[in-house]
C-alpha cells in the first residue's frame, strides 16, 4: 500500500468517525442544554451548602461572598470545610463572613483523611455530617471553593430540582478564559467532556451514561443517604462522575448542563497549571488500562490530527482523495467546535487550533499514565492518591 493509499484510508476513517460523532453521540456539540424550565415551589426547602477547601485563600475573596449573598427565600447555611490548608483559608473565610454578612457560615476542619479517602471527599463527608447534625436540609449544594455563583443561582437550582423531580442537578461552571493558554485549552476541555458524557444522554433516565460537574452539584439529602454519598465513592479521583453514577445506579434522576450563573474564578496563567489539572485524572478516566490508553492515543490521532494532516498532504501532493476526505472531516470537526467557542465568547477562528489542542490533551493523557507508573499519579495540592 502506498503512502497516498494509506493516508486516503486514514482520511476516510476520520471522516466516518466524525459523521458518527455528529449524528450518533447525543448531540454532544450543542450548547443549549441549560437549566430546565422551572416553577417556584410553594415552600422553599432548607439547603446546606458544603464547600471543601484546601489552600484556597487566593480565590476565596472572589467566590465565597457570592455564596453568602445568595437571594434564597428559604433557610440556607454554608459549611466551609478547611481541608488542612496552610495559607489561612479557614481564618480568611471567617473574616469574609464577618465583613459581608449574608447566609450563616460554619468553618470546620475534618483532620487528615483516613486511608482510602481522597481529601476532597473526606472534607465533603465532614460537611454533610455537620449539615445533618445542625439542619434538616432537604438539599445539599456541593460546590468548589473557586466557584462564584450569581445571586439567584441557588434559587434556580432548587427550583429546577423541585420542578423536574431531580435527585441531582449539576451545572458545568463557566471556566476562566483570559490568558492565551486558557483560551486554547479551556473551551476544548468542556468540549471533550461533553463528547465523553453527552449531556442529553446523562439527562435521559433510560440511559446508563452518568456524569456531573463537581464545581456545582445540588443533591437531594435522601438521595445522598440512599447512595451512601460520599462513603461509597470515598476513593474516587474523578469524584463528580462517580457521584452521578452512584445516584443514577440507585434509581435517582440526574440532570447536567452548562451554567449561566456559575463561574470558576481560578486562574490558569501558565500551561503547567492546566497540564496538571488534566493529567492528574486523565489516566484514572481510562481505568489505568494500557489498552484503553493505546486506543485513546490512536483515536485522538485519527479523529483530530488526521483531518488537517491528510488535507495538507493532498493539497501539496495533488491527490484528490485525501484532500477531499481530510478536508471534509476537518470541516465537520471545526463546525462542531463553534458552538462551544460562542458559549465562551471566543472567535470562530480559534476552532482551527483544535487539532493542536487535541495533541496537547494526548500528551497530557500519556503523561498522566507515566506519572501513575512512577507512583505520582493523581497528585494534587501535596497529596498523591494510589
Amino acid at each position: 500500500m502506498t503512502t497516498t493509499d494509506w493516508l486516503t484510508w486514514t482520511a476516510c476513517a476520520s471522516l466516518a468517525a466524525w459523521l458518527w460523532l455528529l449524528l450518533g453521540q447525543g448531540g454532544f456539540w450543542r450548547t443549549d442544554v441549560r437549566l430546565p424550565r422551572r416553577t417556584e415551589p410553594a415552600d422553599w426547602p432548607p439547603v446546606a451548602v458544603v464547600v471543601p477547601a484546601r489552600d484556597e485563600a487566593a480565590v476565596l475573596p472572589d467566590s465565597l461572598p457570592s455564596l453568602l449573598a445568595q437571594d434564597y427565600p428559604g433557610e440556607a447555611r454554608v459549611y466551609l470545610i478547611d481541608d488542612g490548608s496552610t495559607d489561612g483559608t479557614g481564618g480568611l473565610a471567617a473574616r469574609l463572613s464577618a465583613r459581608h454578612g449574608g447566609l450563616p457560615l460554619t468553618v470546620s476542619s475534618p483532620g487528615e483523611p483516613e486511608p482510602g479517602w481522597t481529601g476532597k471527599l473526606w472534607a465533603v463527608r465532614r460537611g454533610i455530617a455537620l449539615a445533618r447534625e445542625q439542619t434538616d436540609a432537604e438539599y445539599l449544594l456541593l460546590t468548589d471553593a473557586d466557584i462564584a455563583h450569581g445571586p439567584h443561582s441557588l434559587r434556580e437550582l432548587v427550583g429546577a430540582a423541585r420542578s423536574g423531580g431531580y435527585d441531582l442537578v449539576s451545572q458545568m461552571a463557566r471556566l476562566r478564559v483570559v490568558t492565551g493558554w486558557e483560551r486554547l485549552i479551556v473551551p476544548a476541555f468542556v468540549y471533550f467532556f461533553s463528547q465523553l458524557y453527552p449531556f442529553r444522554w446523562v439527562n435521559r433516565p433510560g440511559r446508563r451514561t452518568a456524569a456531573a460537574a463537581g464545581g456545582c452539584v445540588l443533591l437531594r439529602a435522601d438521595a445522598a443517604e440512599r447512595s451512601r454519598i460520599p462513603e461509597s465513592i470515598r476513593h474516587a479521583v474523578i469524584d463528580d462522575v462517580s457521584l452521578a453514577r452512584a445516584v443514577k445506579r440507585d434509581g435517582g434522576r440526574i440532570w447536567l448542563g452548562l451554567a449561566e450563573q456559575v463561574d470558576s474564578v481560578r486562574p490558569y496563567p501558565r500551561l503547567a497549571e492546566l497540564w496538571r489539572m488534566v493529567s492528574r485524572s486523565a489516566y484514572a478516566q481510562l481505568l489505568h488500562s494500557p489498552l484503553l490508553l493505546a486506543g485513546t492515543v490512536v483515536g485522538l490521532a485519527v479523529i483530530y490530527v488526521a483531518p488537517p494532516a491528510t488535507f495538507l498532504y493532498g493539497a501539496l501532493a495533488g491527490h484528490a482523495a485525501p484532500l477531499l476526505a481530510g478536508g471534509l472531516a476537518w470541516a465537520l470537526m471545526t463546525a462542531s467546535f463553534l458552538p462551544m467557542l460562542r458559549y465562551y465568547g471566543r472567535s470562530p477562528w480559534d476552532a482551527l487550533a483544535l487539532p493542536f489542542t487535541a495533541v496537547l490533551y494526548l500528551l497530557m493523557t500519556v503523561d498522566s499514565a507515566v506519572q501513575h507508573y512512577r507512583g505520582r499519579g493523581a497528585a494534587w495540592k501535596g497529596r498523591t492518591y494510589a
